[in-house]
């Protein structure tokens, strides 16, 4: 190992790439060729998009799927078809991408944000219950980087007053709680096919459920509000159009044909990071509950302490690794700090209402800020390959380690 950061000119411990993604083969050029041949590129007259729906109840275990246009849609159908609306409230975690409280405010909904548990990052439970009030109507876990939310103890909370679990399973393809998958738990479930996702269309979301009540509401609301077996042009309640293309849906049925052997690659390379790296000092992998018996790792989340490593931050730590060629992403900011909070027309013109007038970016969520800002989320292609290709990434974060002092020392960009 070089005894100088490739940031301060040393050699870089990796200089070749990761495996690329998203990841293709001859299989998604013959599935695009077969929506082409058959003239059918929309989902109603398609049948790539129902075969998709079918394959992923299928490995999740779900009663039935509704393949939608992407992973913020998913969300906005499911508070619809729950009939959460003007005024309900919506208990949600403050560690997550815009979309998840994005949603709550489209269908005009309060959201009520409370802080994460430092072990996962997913929400608190305690302070998920002690929000519950007589306007609450559901509770949102996000999973965050595939790591499950506690959902022994939400399901029984949720039950208990008789309102909603959604869970935003966004990173949780392949994630199961004692041998569930994630989006089958809940009353519903979320995911998204976006480019950085475990399996992507580009675009694209899946919402999955196990109750039966739900599933023509999720059809209609879906399709324009439509209903089964009547003229086409009858609506019934106020929808969307918020159906998948059969591009998407044949591009996606291929991606899950590979996704079981690409997640038990990527969750060996996990685990035995998670236990490599627990013993380097001032890194920390991400936690996970006992009830989470698969992580499905969206991306791969380590927590850094600077005191240990002679007060680097973790932006020059993250600089330090860019230059000795590992890729990371950014941690999502908290969402009470997002800009559209902190300027009373930020909700405007959508929403002018009470919403408005709450200063969600003046609440203290502290668990939060600390992970958004002493996390370094490195970019799930560093699970794709071998136990070598992992191991780069072990020997990166041990040079910065013992480095530390020279890390501290980089003048690196803030996010």
């Amino acid at each position: 190992m070089s005894s100088q950061l490739a940031a301060l000119g040393g050699k870089k411990v990796r200089d070749t790439s990761f495996p690329a993604w998203p990841h293709y083969d001859e299989t998604e050029r013959e599935a695009l060729n077969r929506v082409l041949d058959s003239r059918n590129w929309w989902a109603n007259h398609g049948v790539e998009v129902k075969e998709f729906e079918k394959e992923w109840s299928e490995y999740t275990g779900a009663t039935a799927s509704f393949a939608v246009t992407n992973g913020t849609h998913t969300l906005e159908v499911i508070f619809l078809a729950l009939g959460i609306g003007d005024g309900d409230e919506v208990i949600v975690a403050d560690w997550s991408f815009l979309a998840t409280i994005g949603a709550i405010l489209t269908v005009n909904a309060i959201p009520k944000i409370v802080d994460v548990d430092p072990l996962t990052g997913t929400i608190d439970v305690a302070q998920a219950e002690a929000a519950i009030g007589p306007k609450t109507r559901a509770i949102v876990c996000v999973h965050v980087a595939g790591s499950m939310s506690d959902m022994d103890a939400l399901t029984a909370i949720c039950k208990k007053h008789n309102i909603a679990l959604i869970e935003d399973s966004a990173h949780a393809h392949g994630s199961r709680w004692k041998g569930e998958h994630a989006g089958t738990i809940g009353d519903a479930g979320s995911f998204s096919f976006q480019a950085s996702k475990l399996m992507t269309s580009g675009e694209g979301g899946v919402i999955t459920t196990k109750r039966e009540d739900l599933i023509p509401l999720f059809k209609s609301f879906v399709n324009c509000g439509r209903g089964d077996g009547i003229w086409y042009y009858r609506h019934l309640r106020l929808g969307g159009n918020y159906r998948l293309s059969e591009w998407q849906g044949a591009i996606l049925r291929t991606q899950l044909n590979r996704f079981p052997e690409q997640q038990q690659n990527r969750g060996n390379n996990a685990n035995w990071l998670n236990s490599e790296i627990a013993k380097i000092p001032g890194f920390k992998p991400q936690g996970r509950y006992a009830g989470c018996t698969e992580q499905g790792n969206y991306c791969y989340v380590v927590e850094v302490d600077s005191t240990l490593i002679s007060g680097a931050t973790r932006d020059q730590i993250r600089h330090a690794l860019l230059a000795e060629g590992i890729p990371l992403t950014t941690s999502y900011p908290p969402l009470h700090r997002l800009e559209m909070f902190k300027d009373p027309s930020g909700l405007a013109p959508r929403l002018r209402g009470e919403v408005t007038k709450i200063r969600y970016n003046e609440q203290s969520f502290p668990v939060t800020d600390y992970l958004a800002a002493n996390t370094l989320w490195f970019n799930t292609a560093v699970l794709m390959g071998s136990r070598d290709d992992a191991n780069s990434v072990l020997q990166a974060i041990a040079k910065i380690s013992e480095l530390g002092a020279e890390v501290a020392k980089i003048d690196a960009p803030s996010w």
